[in-house]
C-alpha cells in the first residue's frame, strides 16, 4: 500500500506543476495541442486525488455493515478515473482539436513577448513546457513502473498485458495508464506544436490536439474494463486458483473437494472460500485442526490469501 501511495504522489506532484505550466503556454500561443494537453493534466491531477481517497479510505478496518473491509472502494474510485479521463480530458481534446482543424487555423495570442528586456517567439515556452512536462511524467513513469514490475516478480508475470488483466492494484495500474498517456500526449503535442512552426500549417497543431484525445478516450475505455471485472468480483487467475485448490485437496484428511471459490475483495485482499469433505473417521476436533492447517497453508502460499472460509461437507 505505501509503494502504490508514493506512485501516486509522484504523479500528483507531476501533473499539478505540469498543469499550471502548459496553460501558460497556451495563453501564450493560442495552441490547440497546448489546451488538449491543459485539460489532459487538470484531468489526471485531479484523478490523483479521487486515487488517494481510494487508498484512504480502502485502508478502513472491517466493520459490521462492511464485514470484509472497505478494499473495493479503490476499484470504485479508479472508475471514477476513467471516467474522468474519459469525459474531461478525452472528450474535450478530441472536440477542441476537431474544431480547430475544421476552422482551418490555429489562433495565435499576440506576437513575440518581452521578458527581462529580451524579446523571444512564444512558441518557445510550448517548447520549454514540454519538454518539462517529459521530464516531470519521466519520473512518475518510473515510479508506477517499479510498482507493477514488482507485482510481476512476485507473481510470474512475464508480459505487462498479463498484468494489466490479472493486477489487483489498481491503483498502480491506473498511475501507470496515466503516466504513459502523459508521456505520449506530450510528445504528440511537441511534434505538433513544432511542424506547425516549422511549415506554417496549423493542421499539425490541430491533429495532435485530436490524435491526444482520441488516445485519452482509447485508454479510458480499457481502464474501465479492468475496474469492473473487480467491481463485479473477480475470482483468481485460474492457473493460481488451481495452485491453491490443489493444496486443500492434498491436505491431510480431505477425502472431497465439493466446492472451492475465489474472489477480491480488494488490491490483494483475497477471500477463499470451499467446501471440504473429510476423512469420515476424523471427530470435530480433528476436522477443526485440519481446517486451521489448511488455511495456514493457503496463506503461506500466496500472501494475497486474506479471509479463508472452509465448510465440511456431509
Amino acid at each position: 500500500m505505501a509503494s502504490s501511495t508514493s506512485v501516486v504522489l509522484a504523479a500528483l506532484f507531476a501533473n499539478g506543476a505540469i498543469a499550471v505550466l502548459k496553460f501558460g503556454g497556451f495563453l501564450l500561443t493560442g495552441s490547440p495541442a497546448m489546451l488538449s494537453e491543459t485539460y489532459h493534466s487538470i484531468s489526471d491531477t485531479g484523478n490523483q486525488v479521487f486515487l488517494l481517497i481510494g487508498i484512504k479510505y480502502g485502508a478502513q478496518e472491517a466493520t459490521r455493515s462492511h464485514p470484509f473491509g472497505h478494499g473495493k472502494a479503490q476499484f470504485f474510485y479508479s472508475l471514477l478515473v476513467s471516467v474522468m479521463l474519459f469525459g474531461i480530458a478525452g472528450w474535450e481534446s478530441a472536440r477542441h482539436g476537431y474544431d480547430a482543424l475544421r476552422e482551418g487555423g490555429v489562433h495565435r495570442a499576440g506576437g513575440d513577448v518581452t521578458l527581462l528586456g529580451a524579446t523571444f517567439d512564444p512558441v518557445y515556452v510550448n517548447y520549454a513546457v514540454l519538454l518539462g512536462a517529459i521530464a516531470f511524467e519521466t519520473y512518475a513513469f518510473w515510479k508506477a513502473y517499479q510498482g507493477i514490475t514488482a507485482q510481476m516478480d512476485e507473481y510470474g508475470w512475464e508480459t505487462f498485458r498479463e498484468a494489466f488483466r490479472k493486477t489487483s492494484d489498481v491503483t498502480t495500474l491506473t498511475a501507470l495508464t496515466e503516466d504513459t498517456i502523459a508521456l505520449a500526449g506530450a510528445g504528440i503535442a511537441l511534434l505538433g506544436v513544432y511542424l506547425t512552426r516549422t511549415t506554417g500549417n496549423p493542421v499539425y497543431d490541430a491533429g495532435a490536439a485530436l490524435v491526444i484525445g482520441l488516445m485519452l478516450m482509447g485508454f479510458a475505455i480499457a481502464l474501465a474494463w479492468e475496474n469492473k471485472r473487480l467491481i463485479l468480483g473477480e475470482s483468481l487467475p485460474e492457473p493460481a486458483e488451481d495452485e491453491l485448490r490443489a493444496i486443500v485437496e492434498g491436505a491431510d484428511g480431505v477425502a472431497d473437494l465439493v466446492d472451492f471459490r475465489t474472489v477480491y475483495f480488494g488490491p490483494e485482499d483475497l477471500l477463499v472460500t470451499a467446501d471440504v469433505s473429510f476423512d469420515s473417521e476424523l471427530d470435530s476436533d480433528a476436522i477443526d485442526a485440519r481446517i486451521t492447517e489448511i488455511e495456514r497453508a493457503l496463506r503461506d502460499h500466496d500472501d494475497q490469501v486474506g479471509k479463508v472460509y472452509i465448510e465440511p461437507a456431509a
